[in-house]
C-alpha cells in the first residue's frame, strides 16, 4: 500500500465522532487566531466572518493531515487556519486603495533614503523625506499597520511561490529537497534582515509573532501604548520589505557582498 493510499485509509478509518471531537477541540484556536488578525483590521470587517473562514481552514486541515509527517495536528491546523483567514481577506479586498498607495510611497521613500544616507533612516528622516510632520507620519504608520496582516508572507523571486516565514510547519506532501532548500535560504535572508532592525523593533516582532501576544499585551510588556506598538510594527515591516527586496533583486546580493569584501 503506497503512502497516498495509507493516508486515505487513515482518513476513512476516522469515525465521525472522532472528527467532531478534534474539530471542537481546535475551535478555541480558530477564535484566537481570528481575534489576533481582527485586532489590526478596520471595524467594518466582521470577526465572525474571519472565524467562519478559519473553521473552513480547520476542516480542510483535518481532511489533509498526514500523520506520517510527524507533526502535531494542532500545529498543522494553526498554519491552515491562518492561511484560510488571510485568503478570505484577500478575496474581500478590504484595504482602501488610497492607503495602499500611501504605503507604497512610504516604502519607496524609505528605500531611496536608505541608499542616499548610507544608513538606516529613523522616523524623523522619513518624515522629512515625505514632507510631513513626525506626528503625521506616526499616524500614517498606525493606519498602515492594518495592511501588514500576513506580513511575514514573502514571495520567492525564483518561482513566485508565497512562503509564510513565521511558520515552519511542513504543509505539502510534495515538498522536494529544492523547495526545502529554498525555504531555508529565504528564512536565512529574513533572519539577517531582522538582525538589522533596532532592538525595540526586534522585540515587538518577537513578542507579536513568536510569543503570539496581542498588540495591547506587547505594549504592556514594553511599557508603551498600543498605538506606539502599532507604529513600531509598521515601520519594522517597511524596513524588512525594503531589505528583502534589495537582497532578492537579481545581482544585488552579489554586489553588496563585493562591496563589503
Amino acid at each position: 500500500m503506497n503512502k497516498q493510499s495509507t493516508h486515505g485509509y487513515q482518513q476513512a478509518a476516522m469515525s465521525e465522532a472522532e472528527r467532531e471531537r478534534i474539530l471542537m477541540e481546535q475551535l478555541p484556536q480558530v477564535r484566537y487566531i481570528a481575534r489576533r488578525i481582527h485586532e489590526r483590521l478596520p471595524r467594518h470587517v466582521s470577526l465572525e466572518d474571519l472565524v467562519h473562514a478559519g473553521v473552513v481552514g480547520l476542516i480542510d486541515a483535518l481532511g489533509k493531515f498526514d500523520e506520517s509527517k510527524h507533526v502535531q495536528f494542532s500545529s498543522y491546523a494553526k498554519f491552515r487556519i491562518r492561511g484560510a483567514i488571510l485568503d478570505s481577506l484577500r478575496e474581500l479586498d478590504w484595504s482602501p486603495r488610497e492607503l495602499r498607495r500611501k504605503g507604497r510611497q512610504v516604502e519607496e521613500a524609505y528605500s531611496q533614503l536608505s541608499i542616499r544616507l548610507g544608513h538606516t533612516p529613523n522616523e524623523s528622516d522619513l518624515a522629512r523625506e515625505l514632507g510631513v510632520r513626525l506626528d503625521e507620519l506616526q499616524t500614517l504608520l498606525s493606519e498602515l499597520n492594518m495592511l501588514e496582516v500576513g506580513s511575514f508572507r514573502v514571495e520567492s523571486p525564483q518561482d513566485g511561490h508565497e512562503e509564510d516565514l513565521s511558520a515552519s510547519v511542513p504543509s505539502k506532501p510534495e515538498d522536494t529537497p529544492f523547495s526545502q532548500c529554498l525555504r531555508a535560504e529565504m528564512k536565512q535572508v529574513l533572519t539577517e534582515a531582522i538582525g538589522e532592525l533596532s532592538e525595540k523593533e526586534q522585540r515587538v516582532l518577537s513578542l507579536y509573532y513568536f510569543e503570539e501576544l496581542t498588540m495591547k499585551e506587547v505594549g504592556a510588556v514594553l511599557g508603551i501604548g498600543e498605538s506606539r506598538v502599532s507604529q513600531i510594527h509598521s515601520l519594522a515591516m517597511v524596513r524588512l520589505r525594503a531589505r528583502l527586496n534589495f537582497l532578492n533583486a537579481p545581482g544585488e546580493g552579489a554586489r553588496a557582498q563585493g562591496a563589503g569584501a
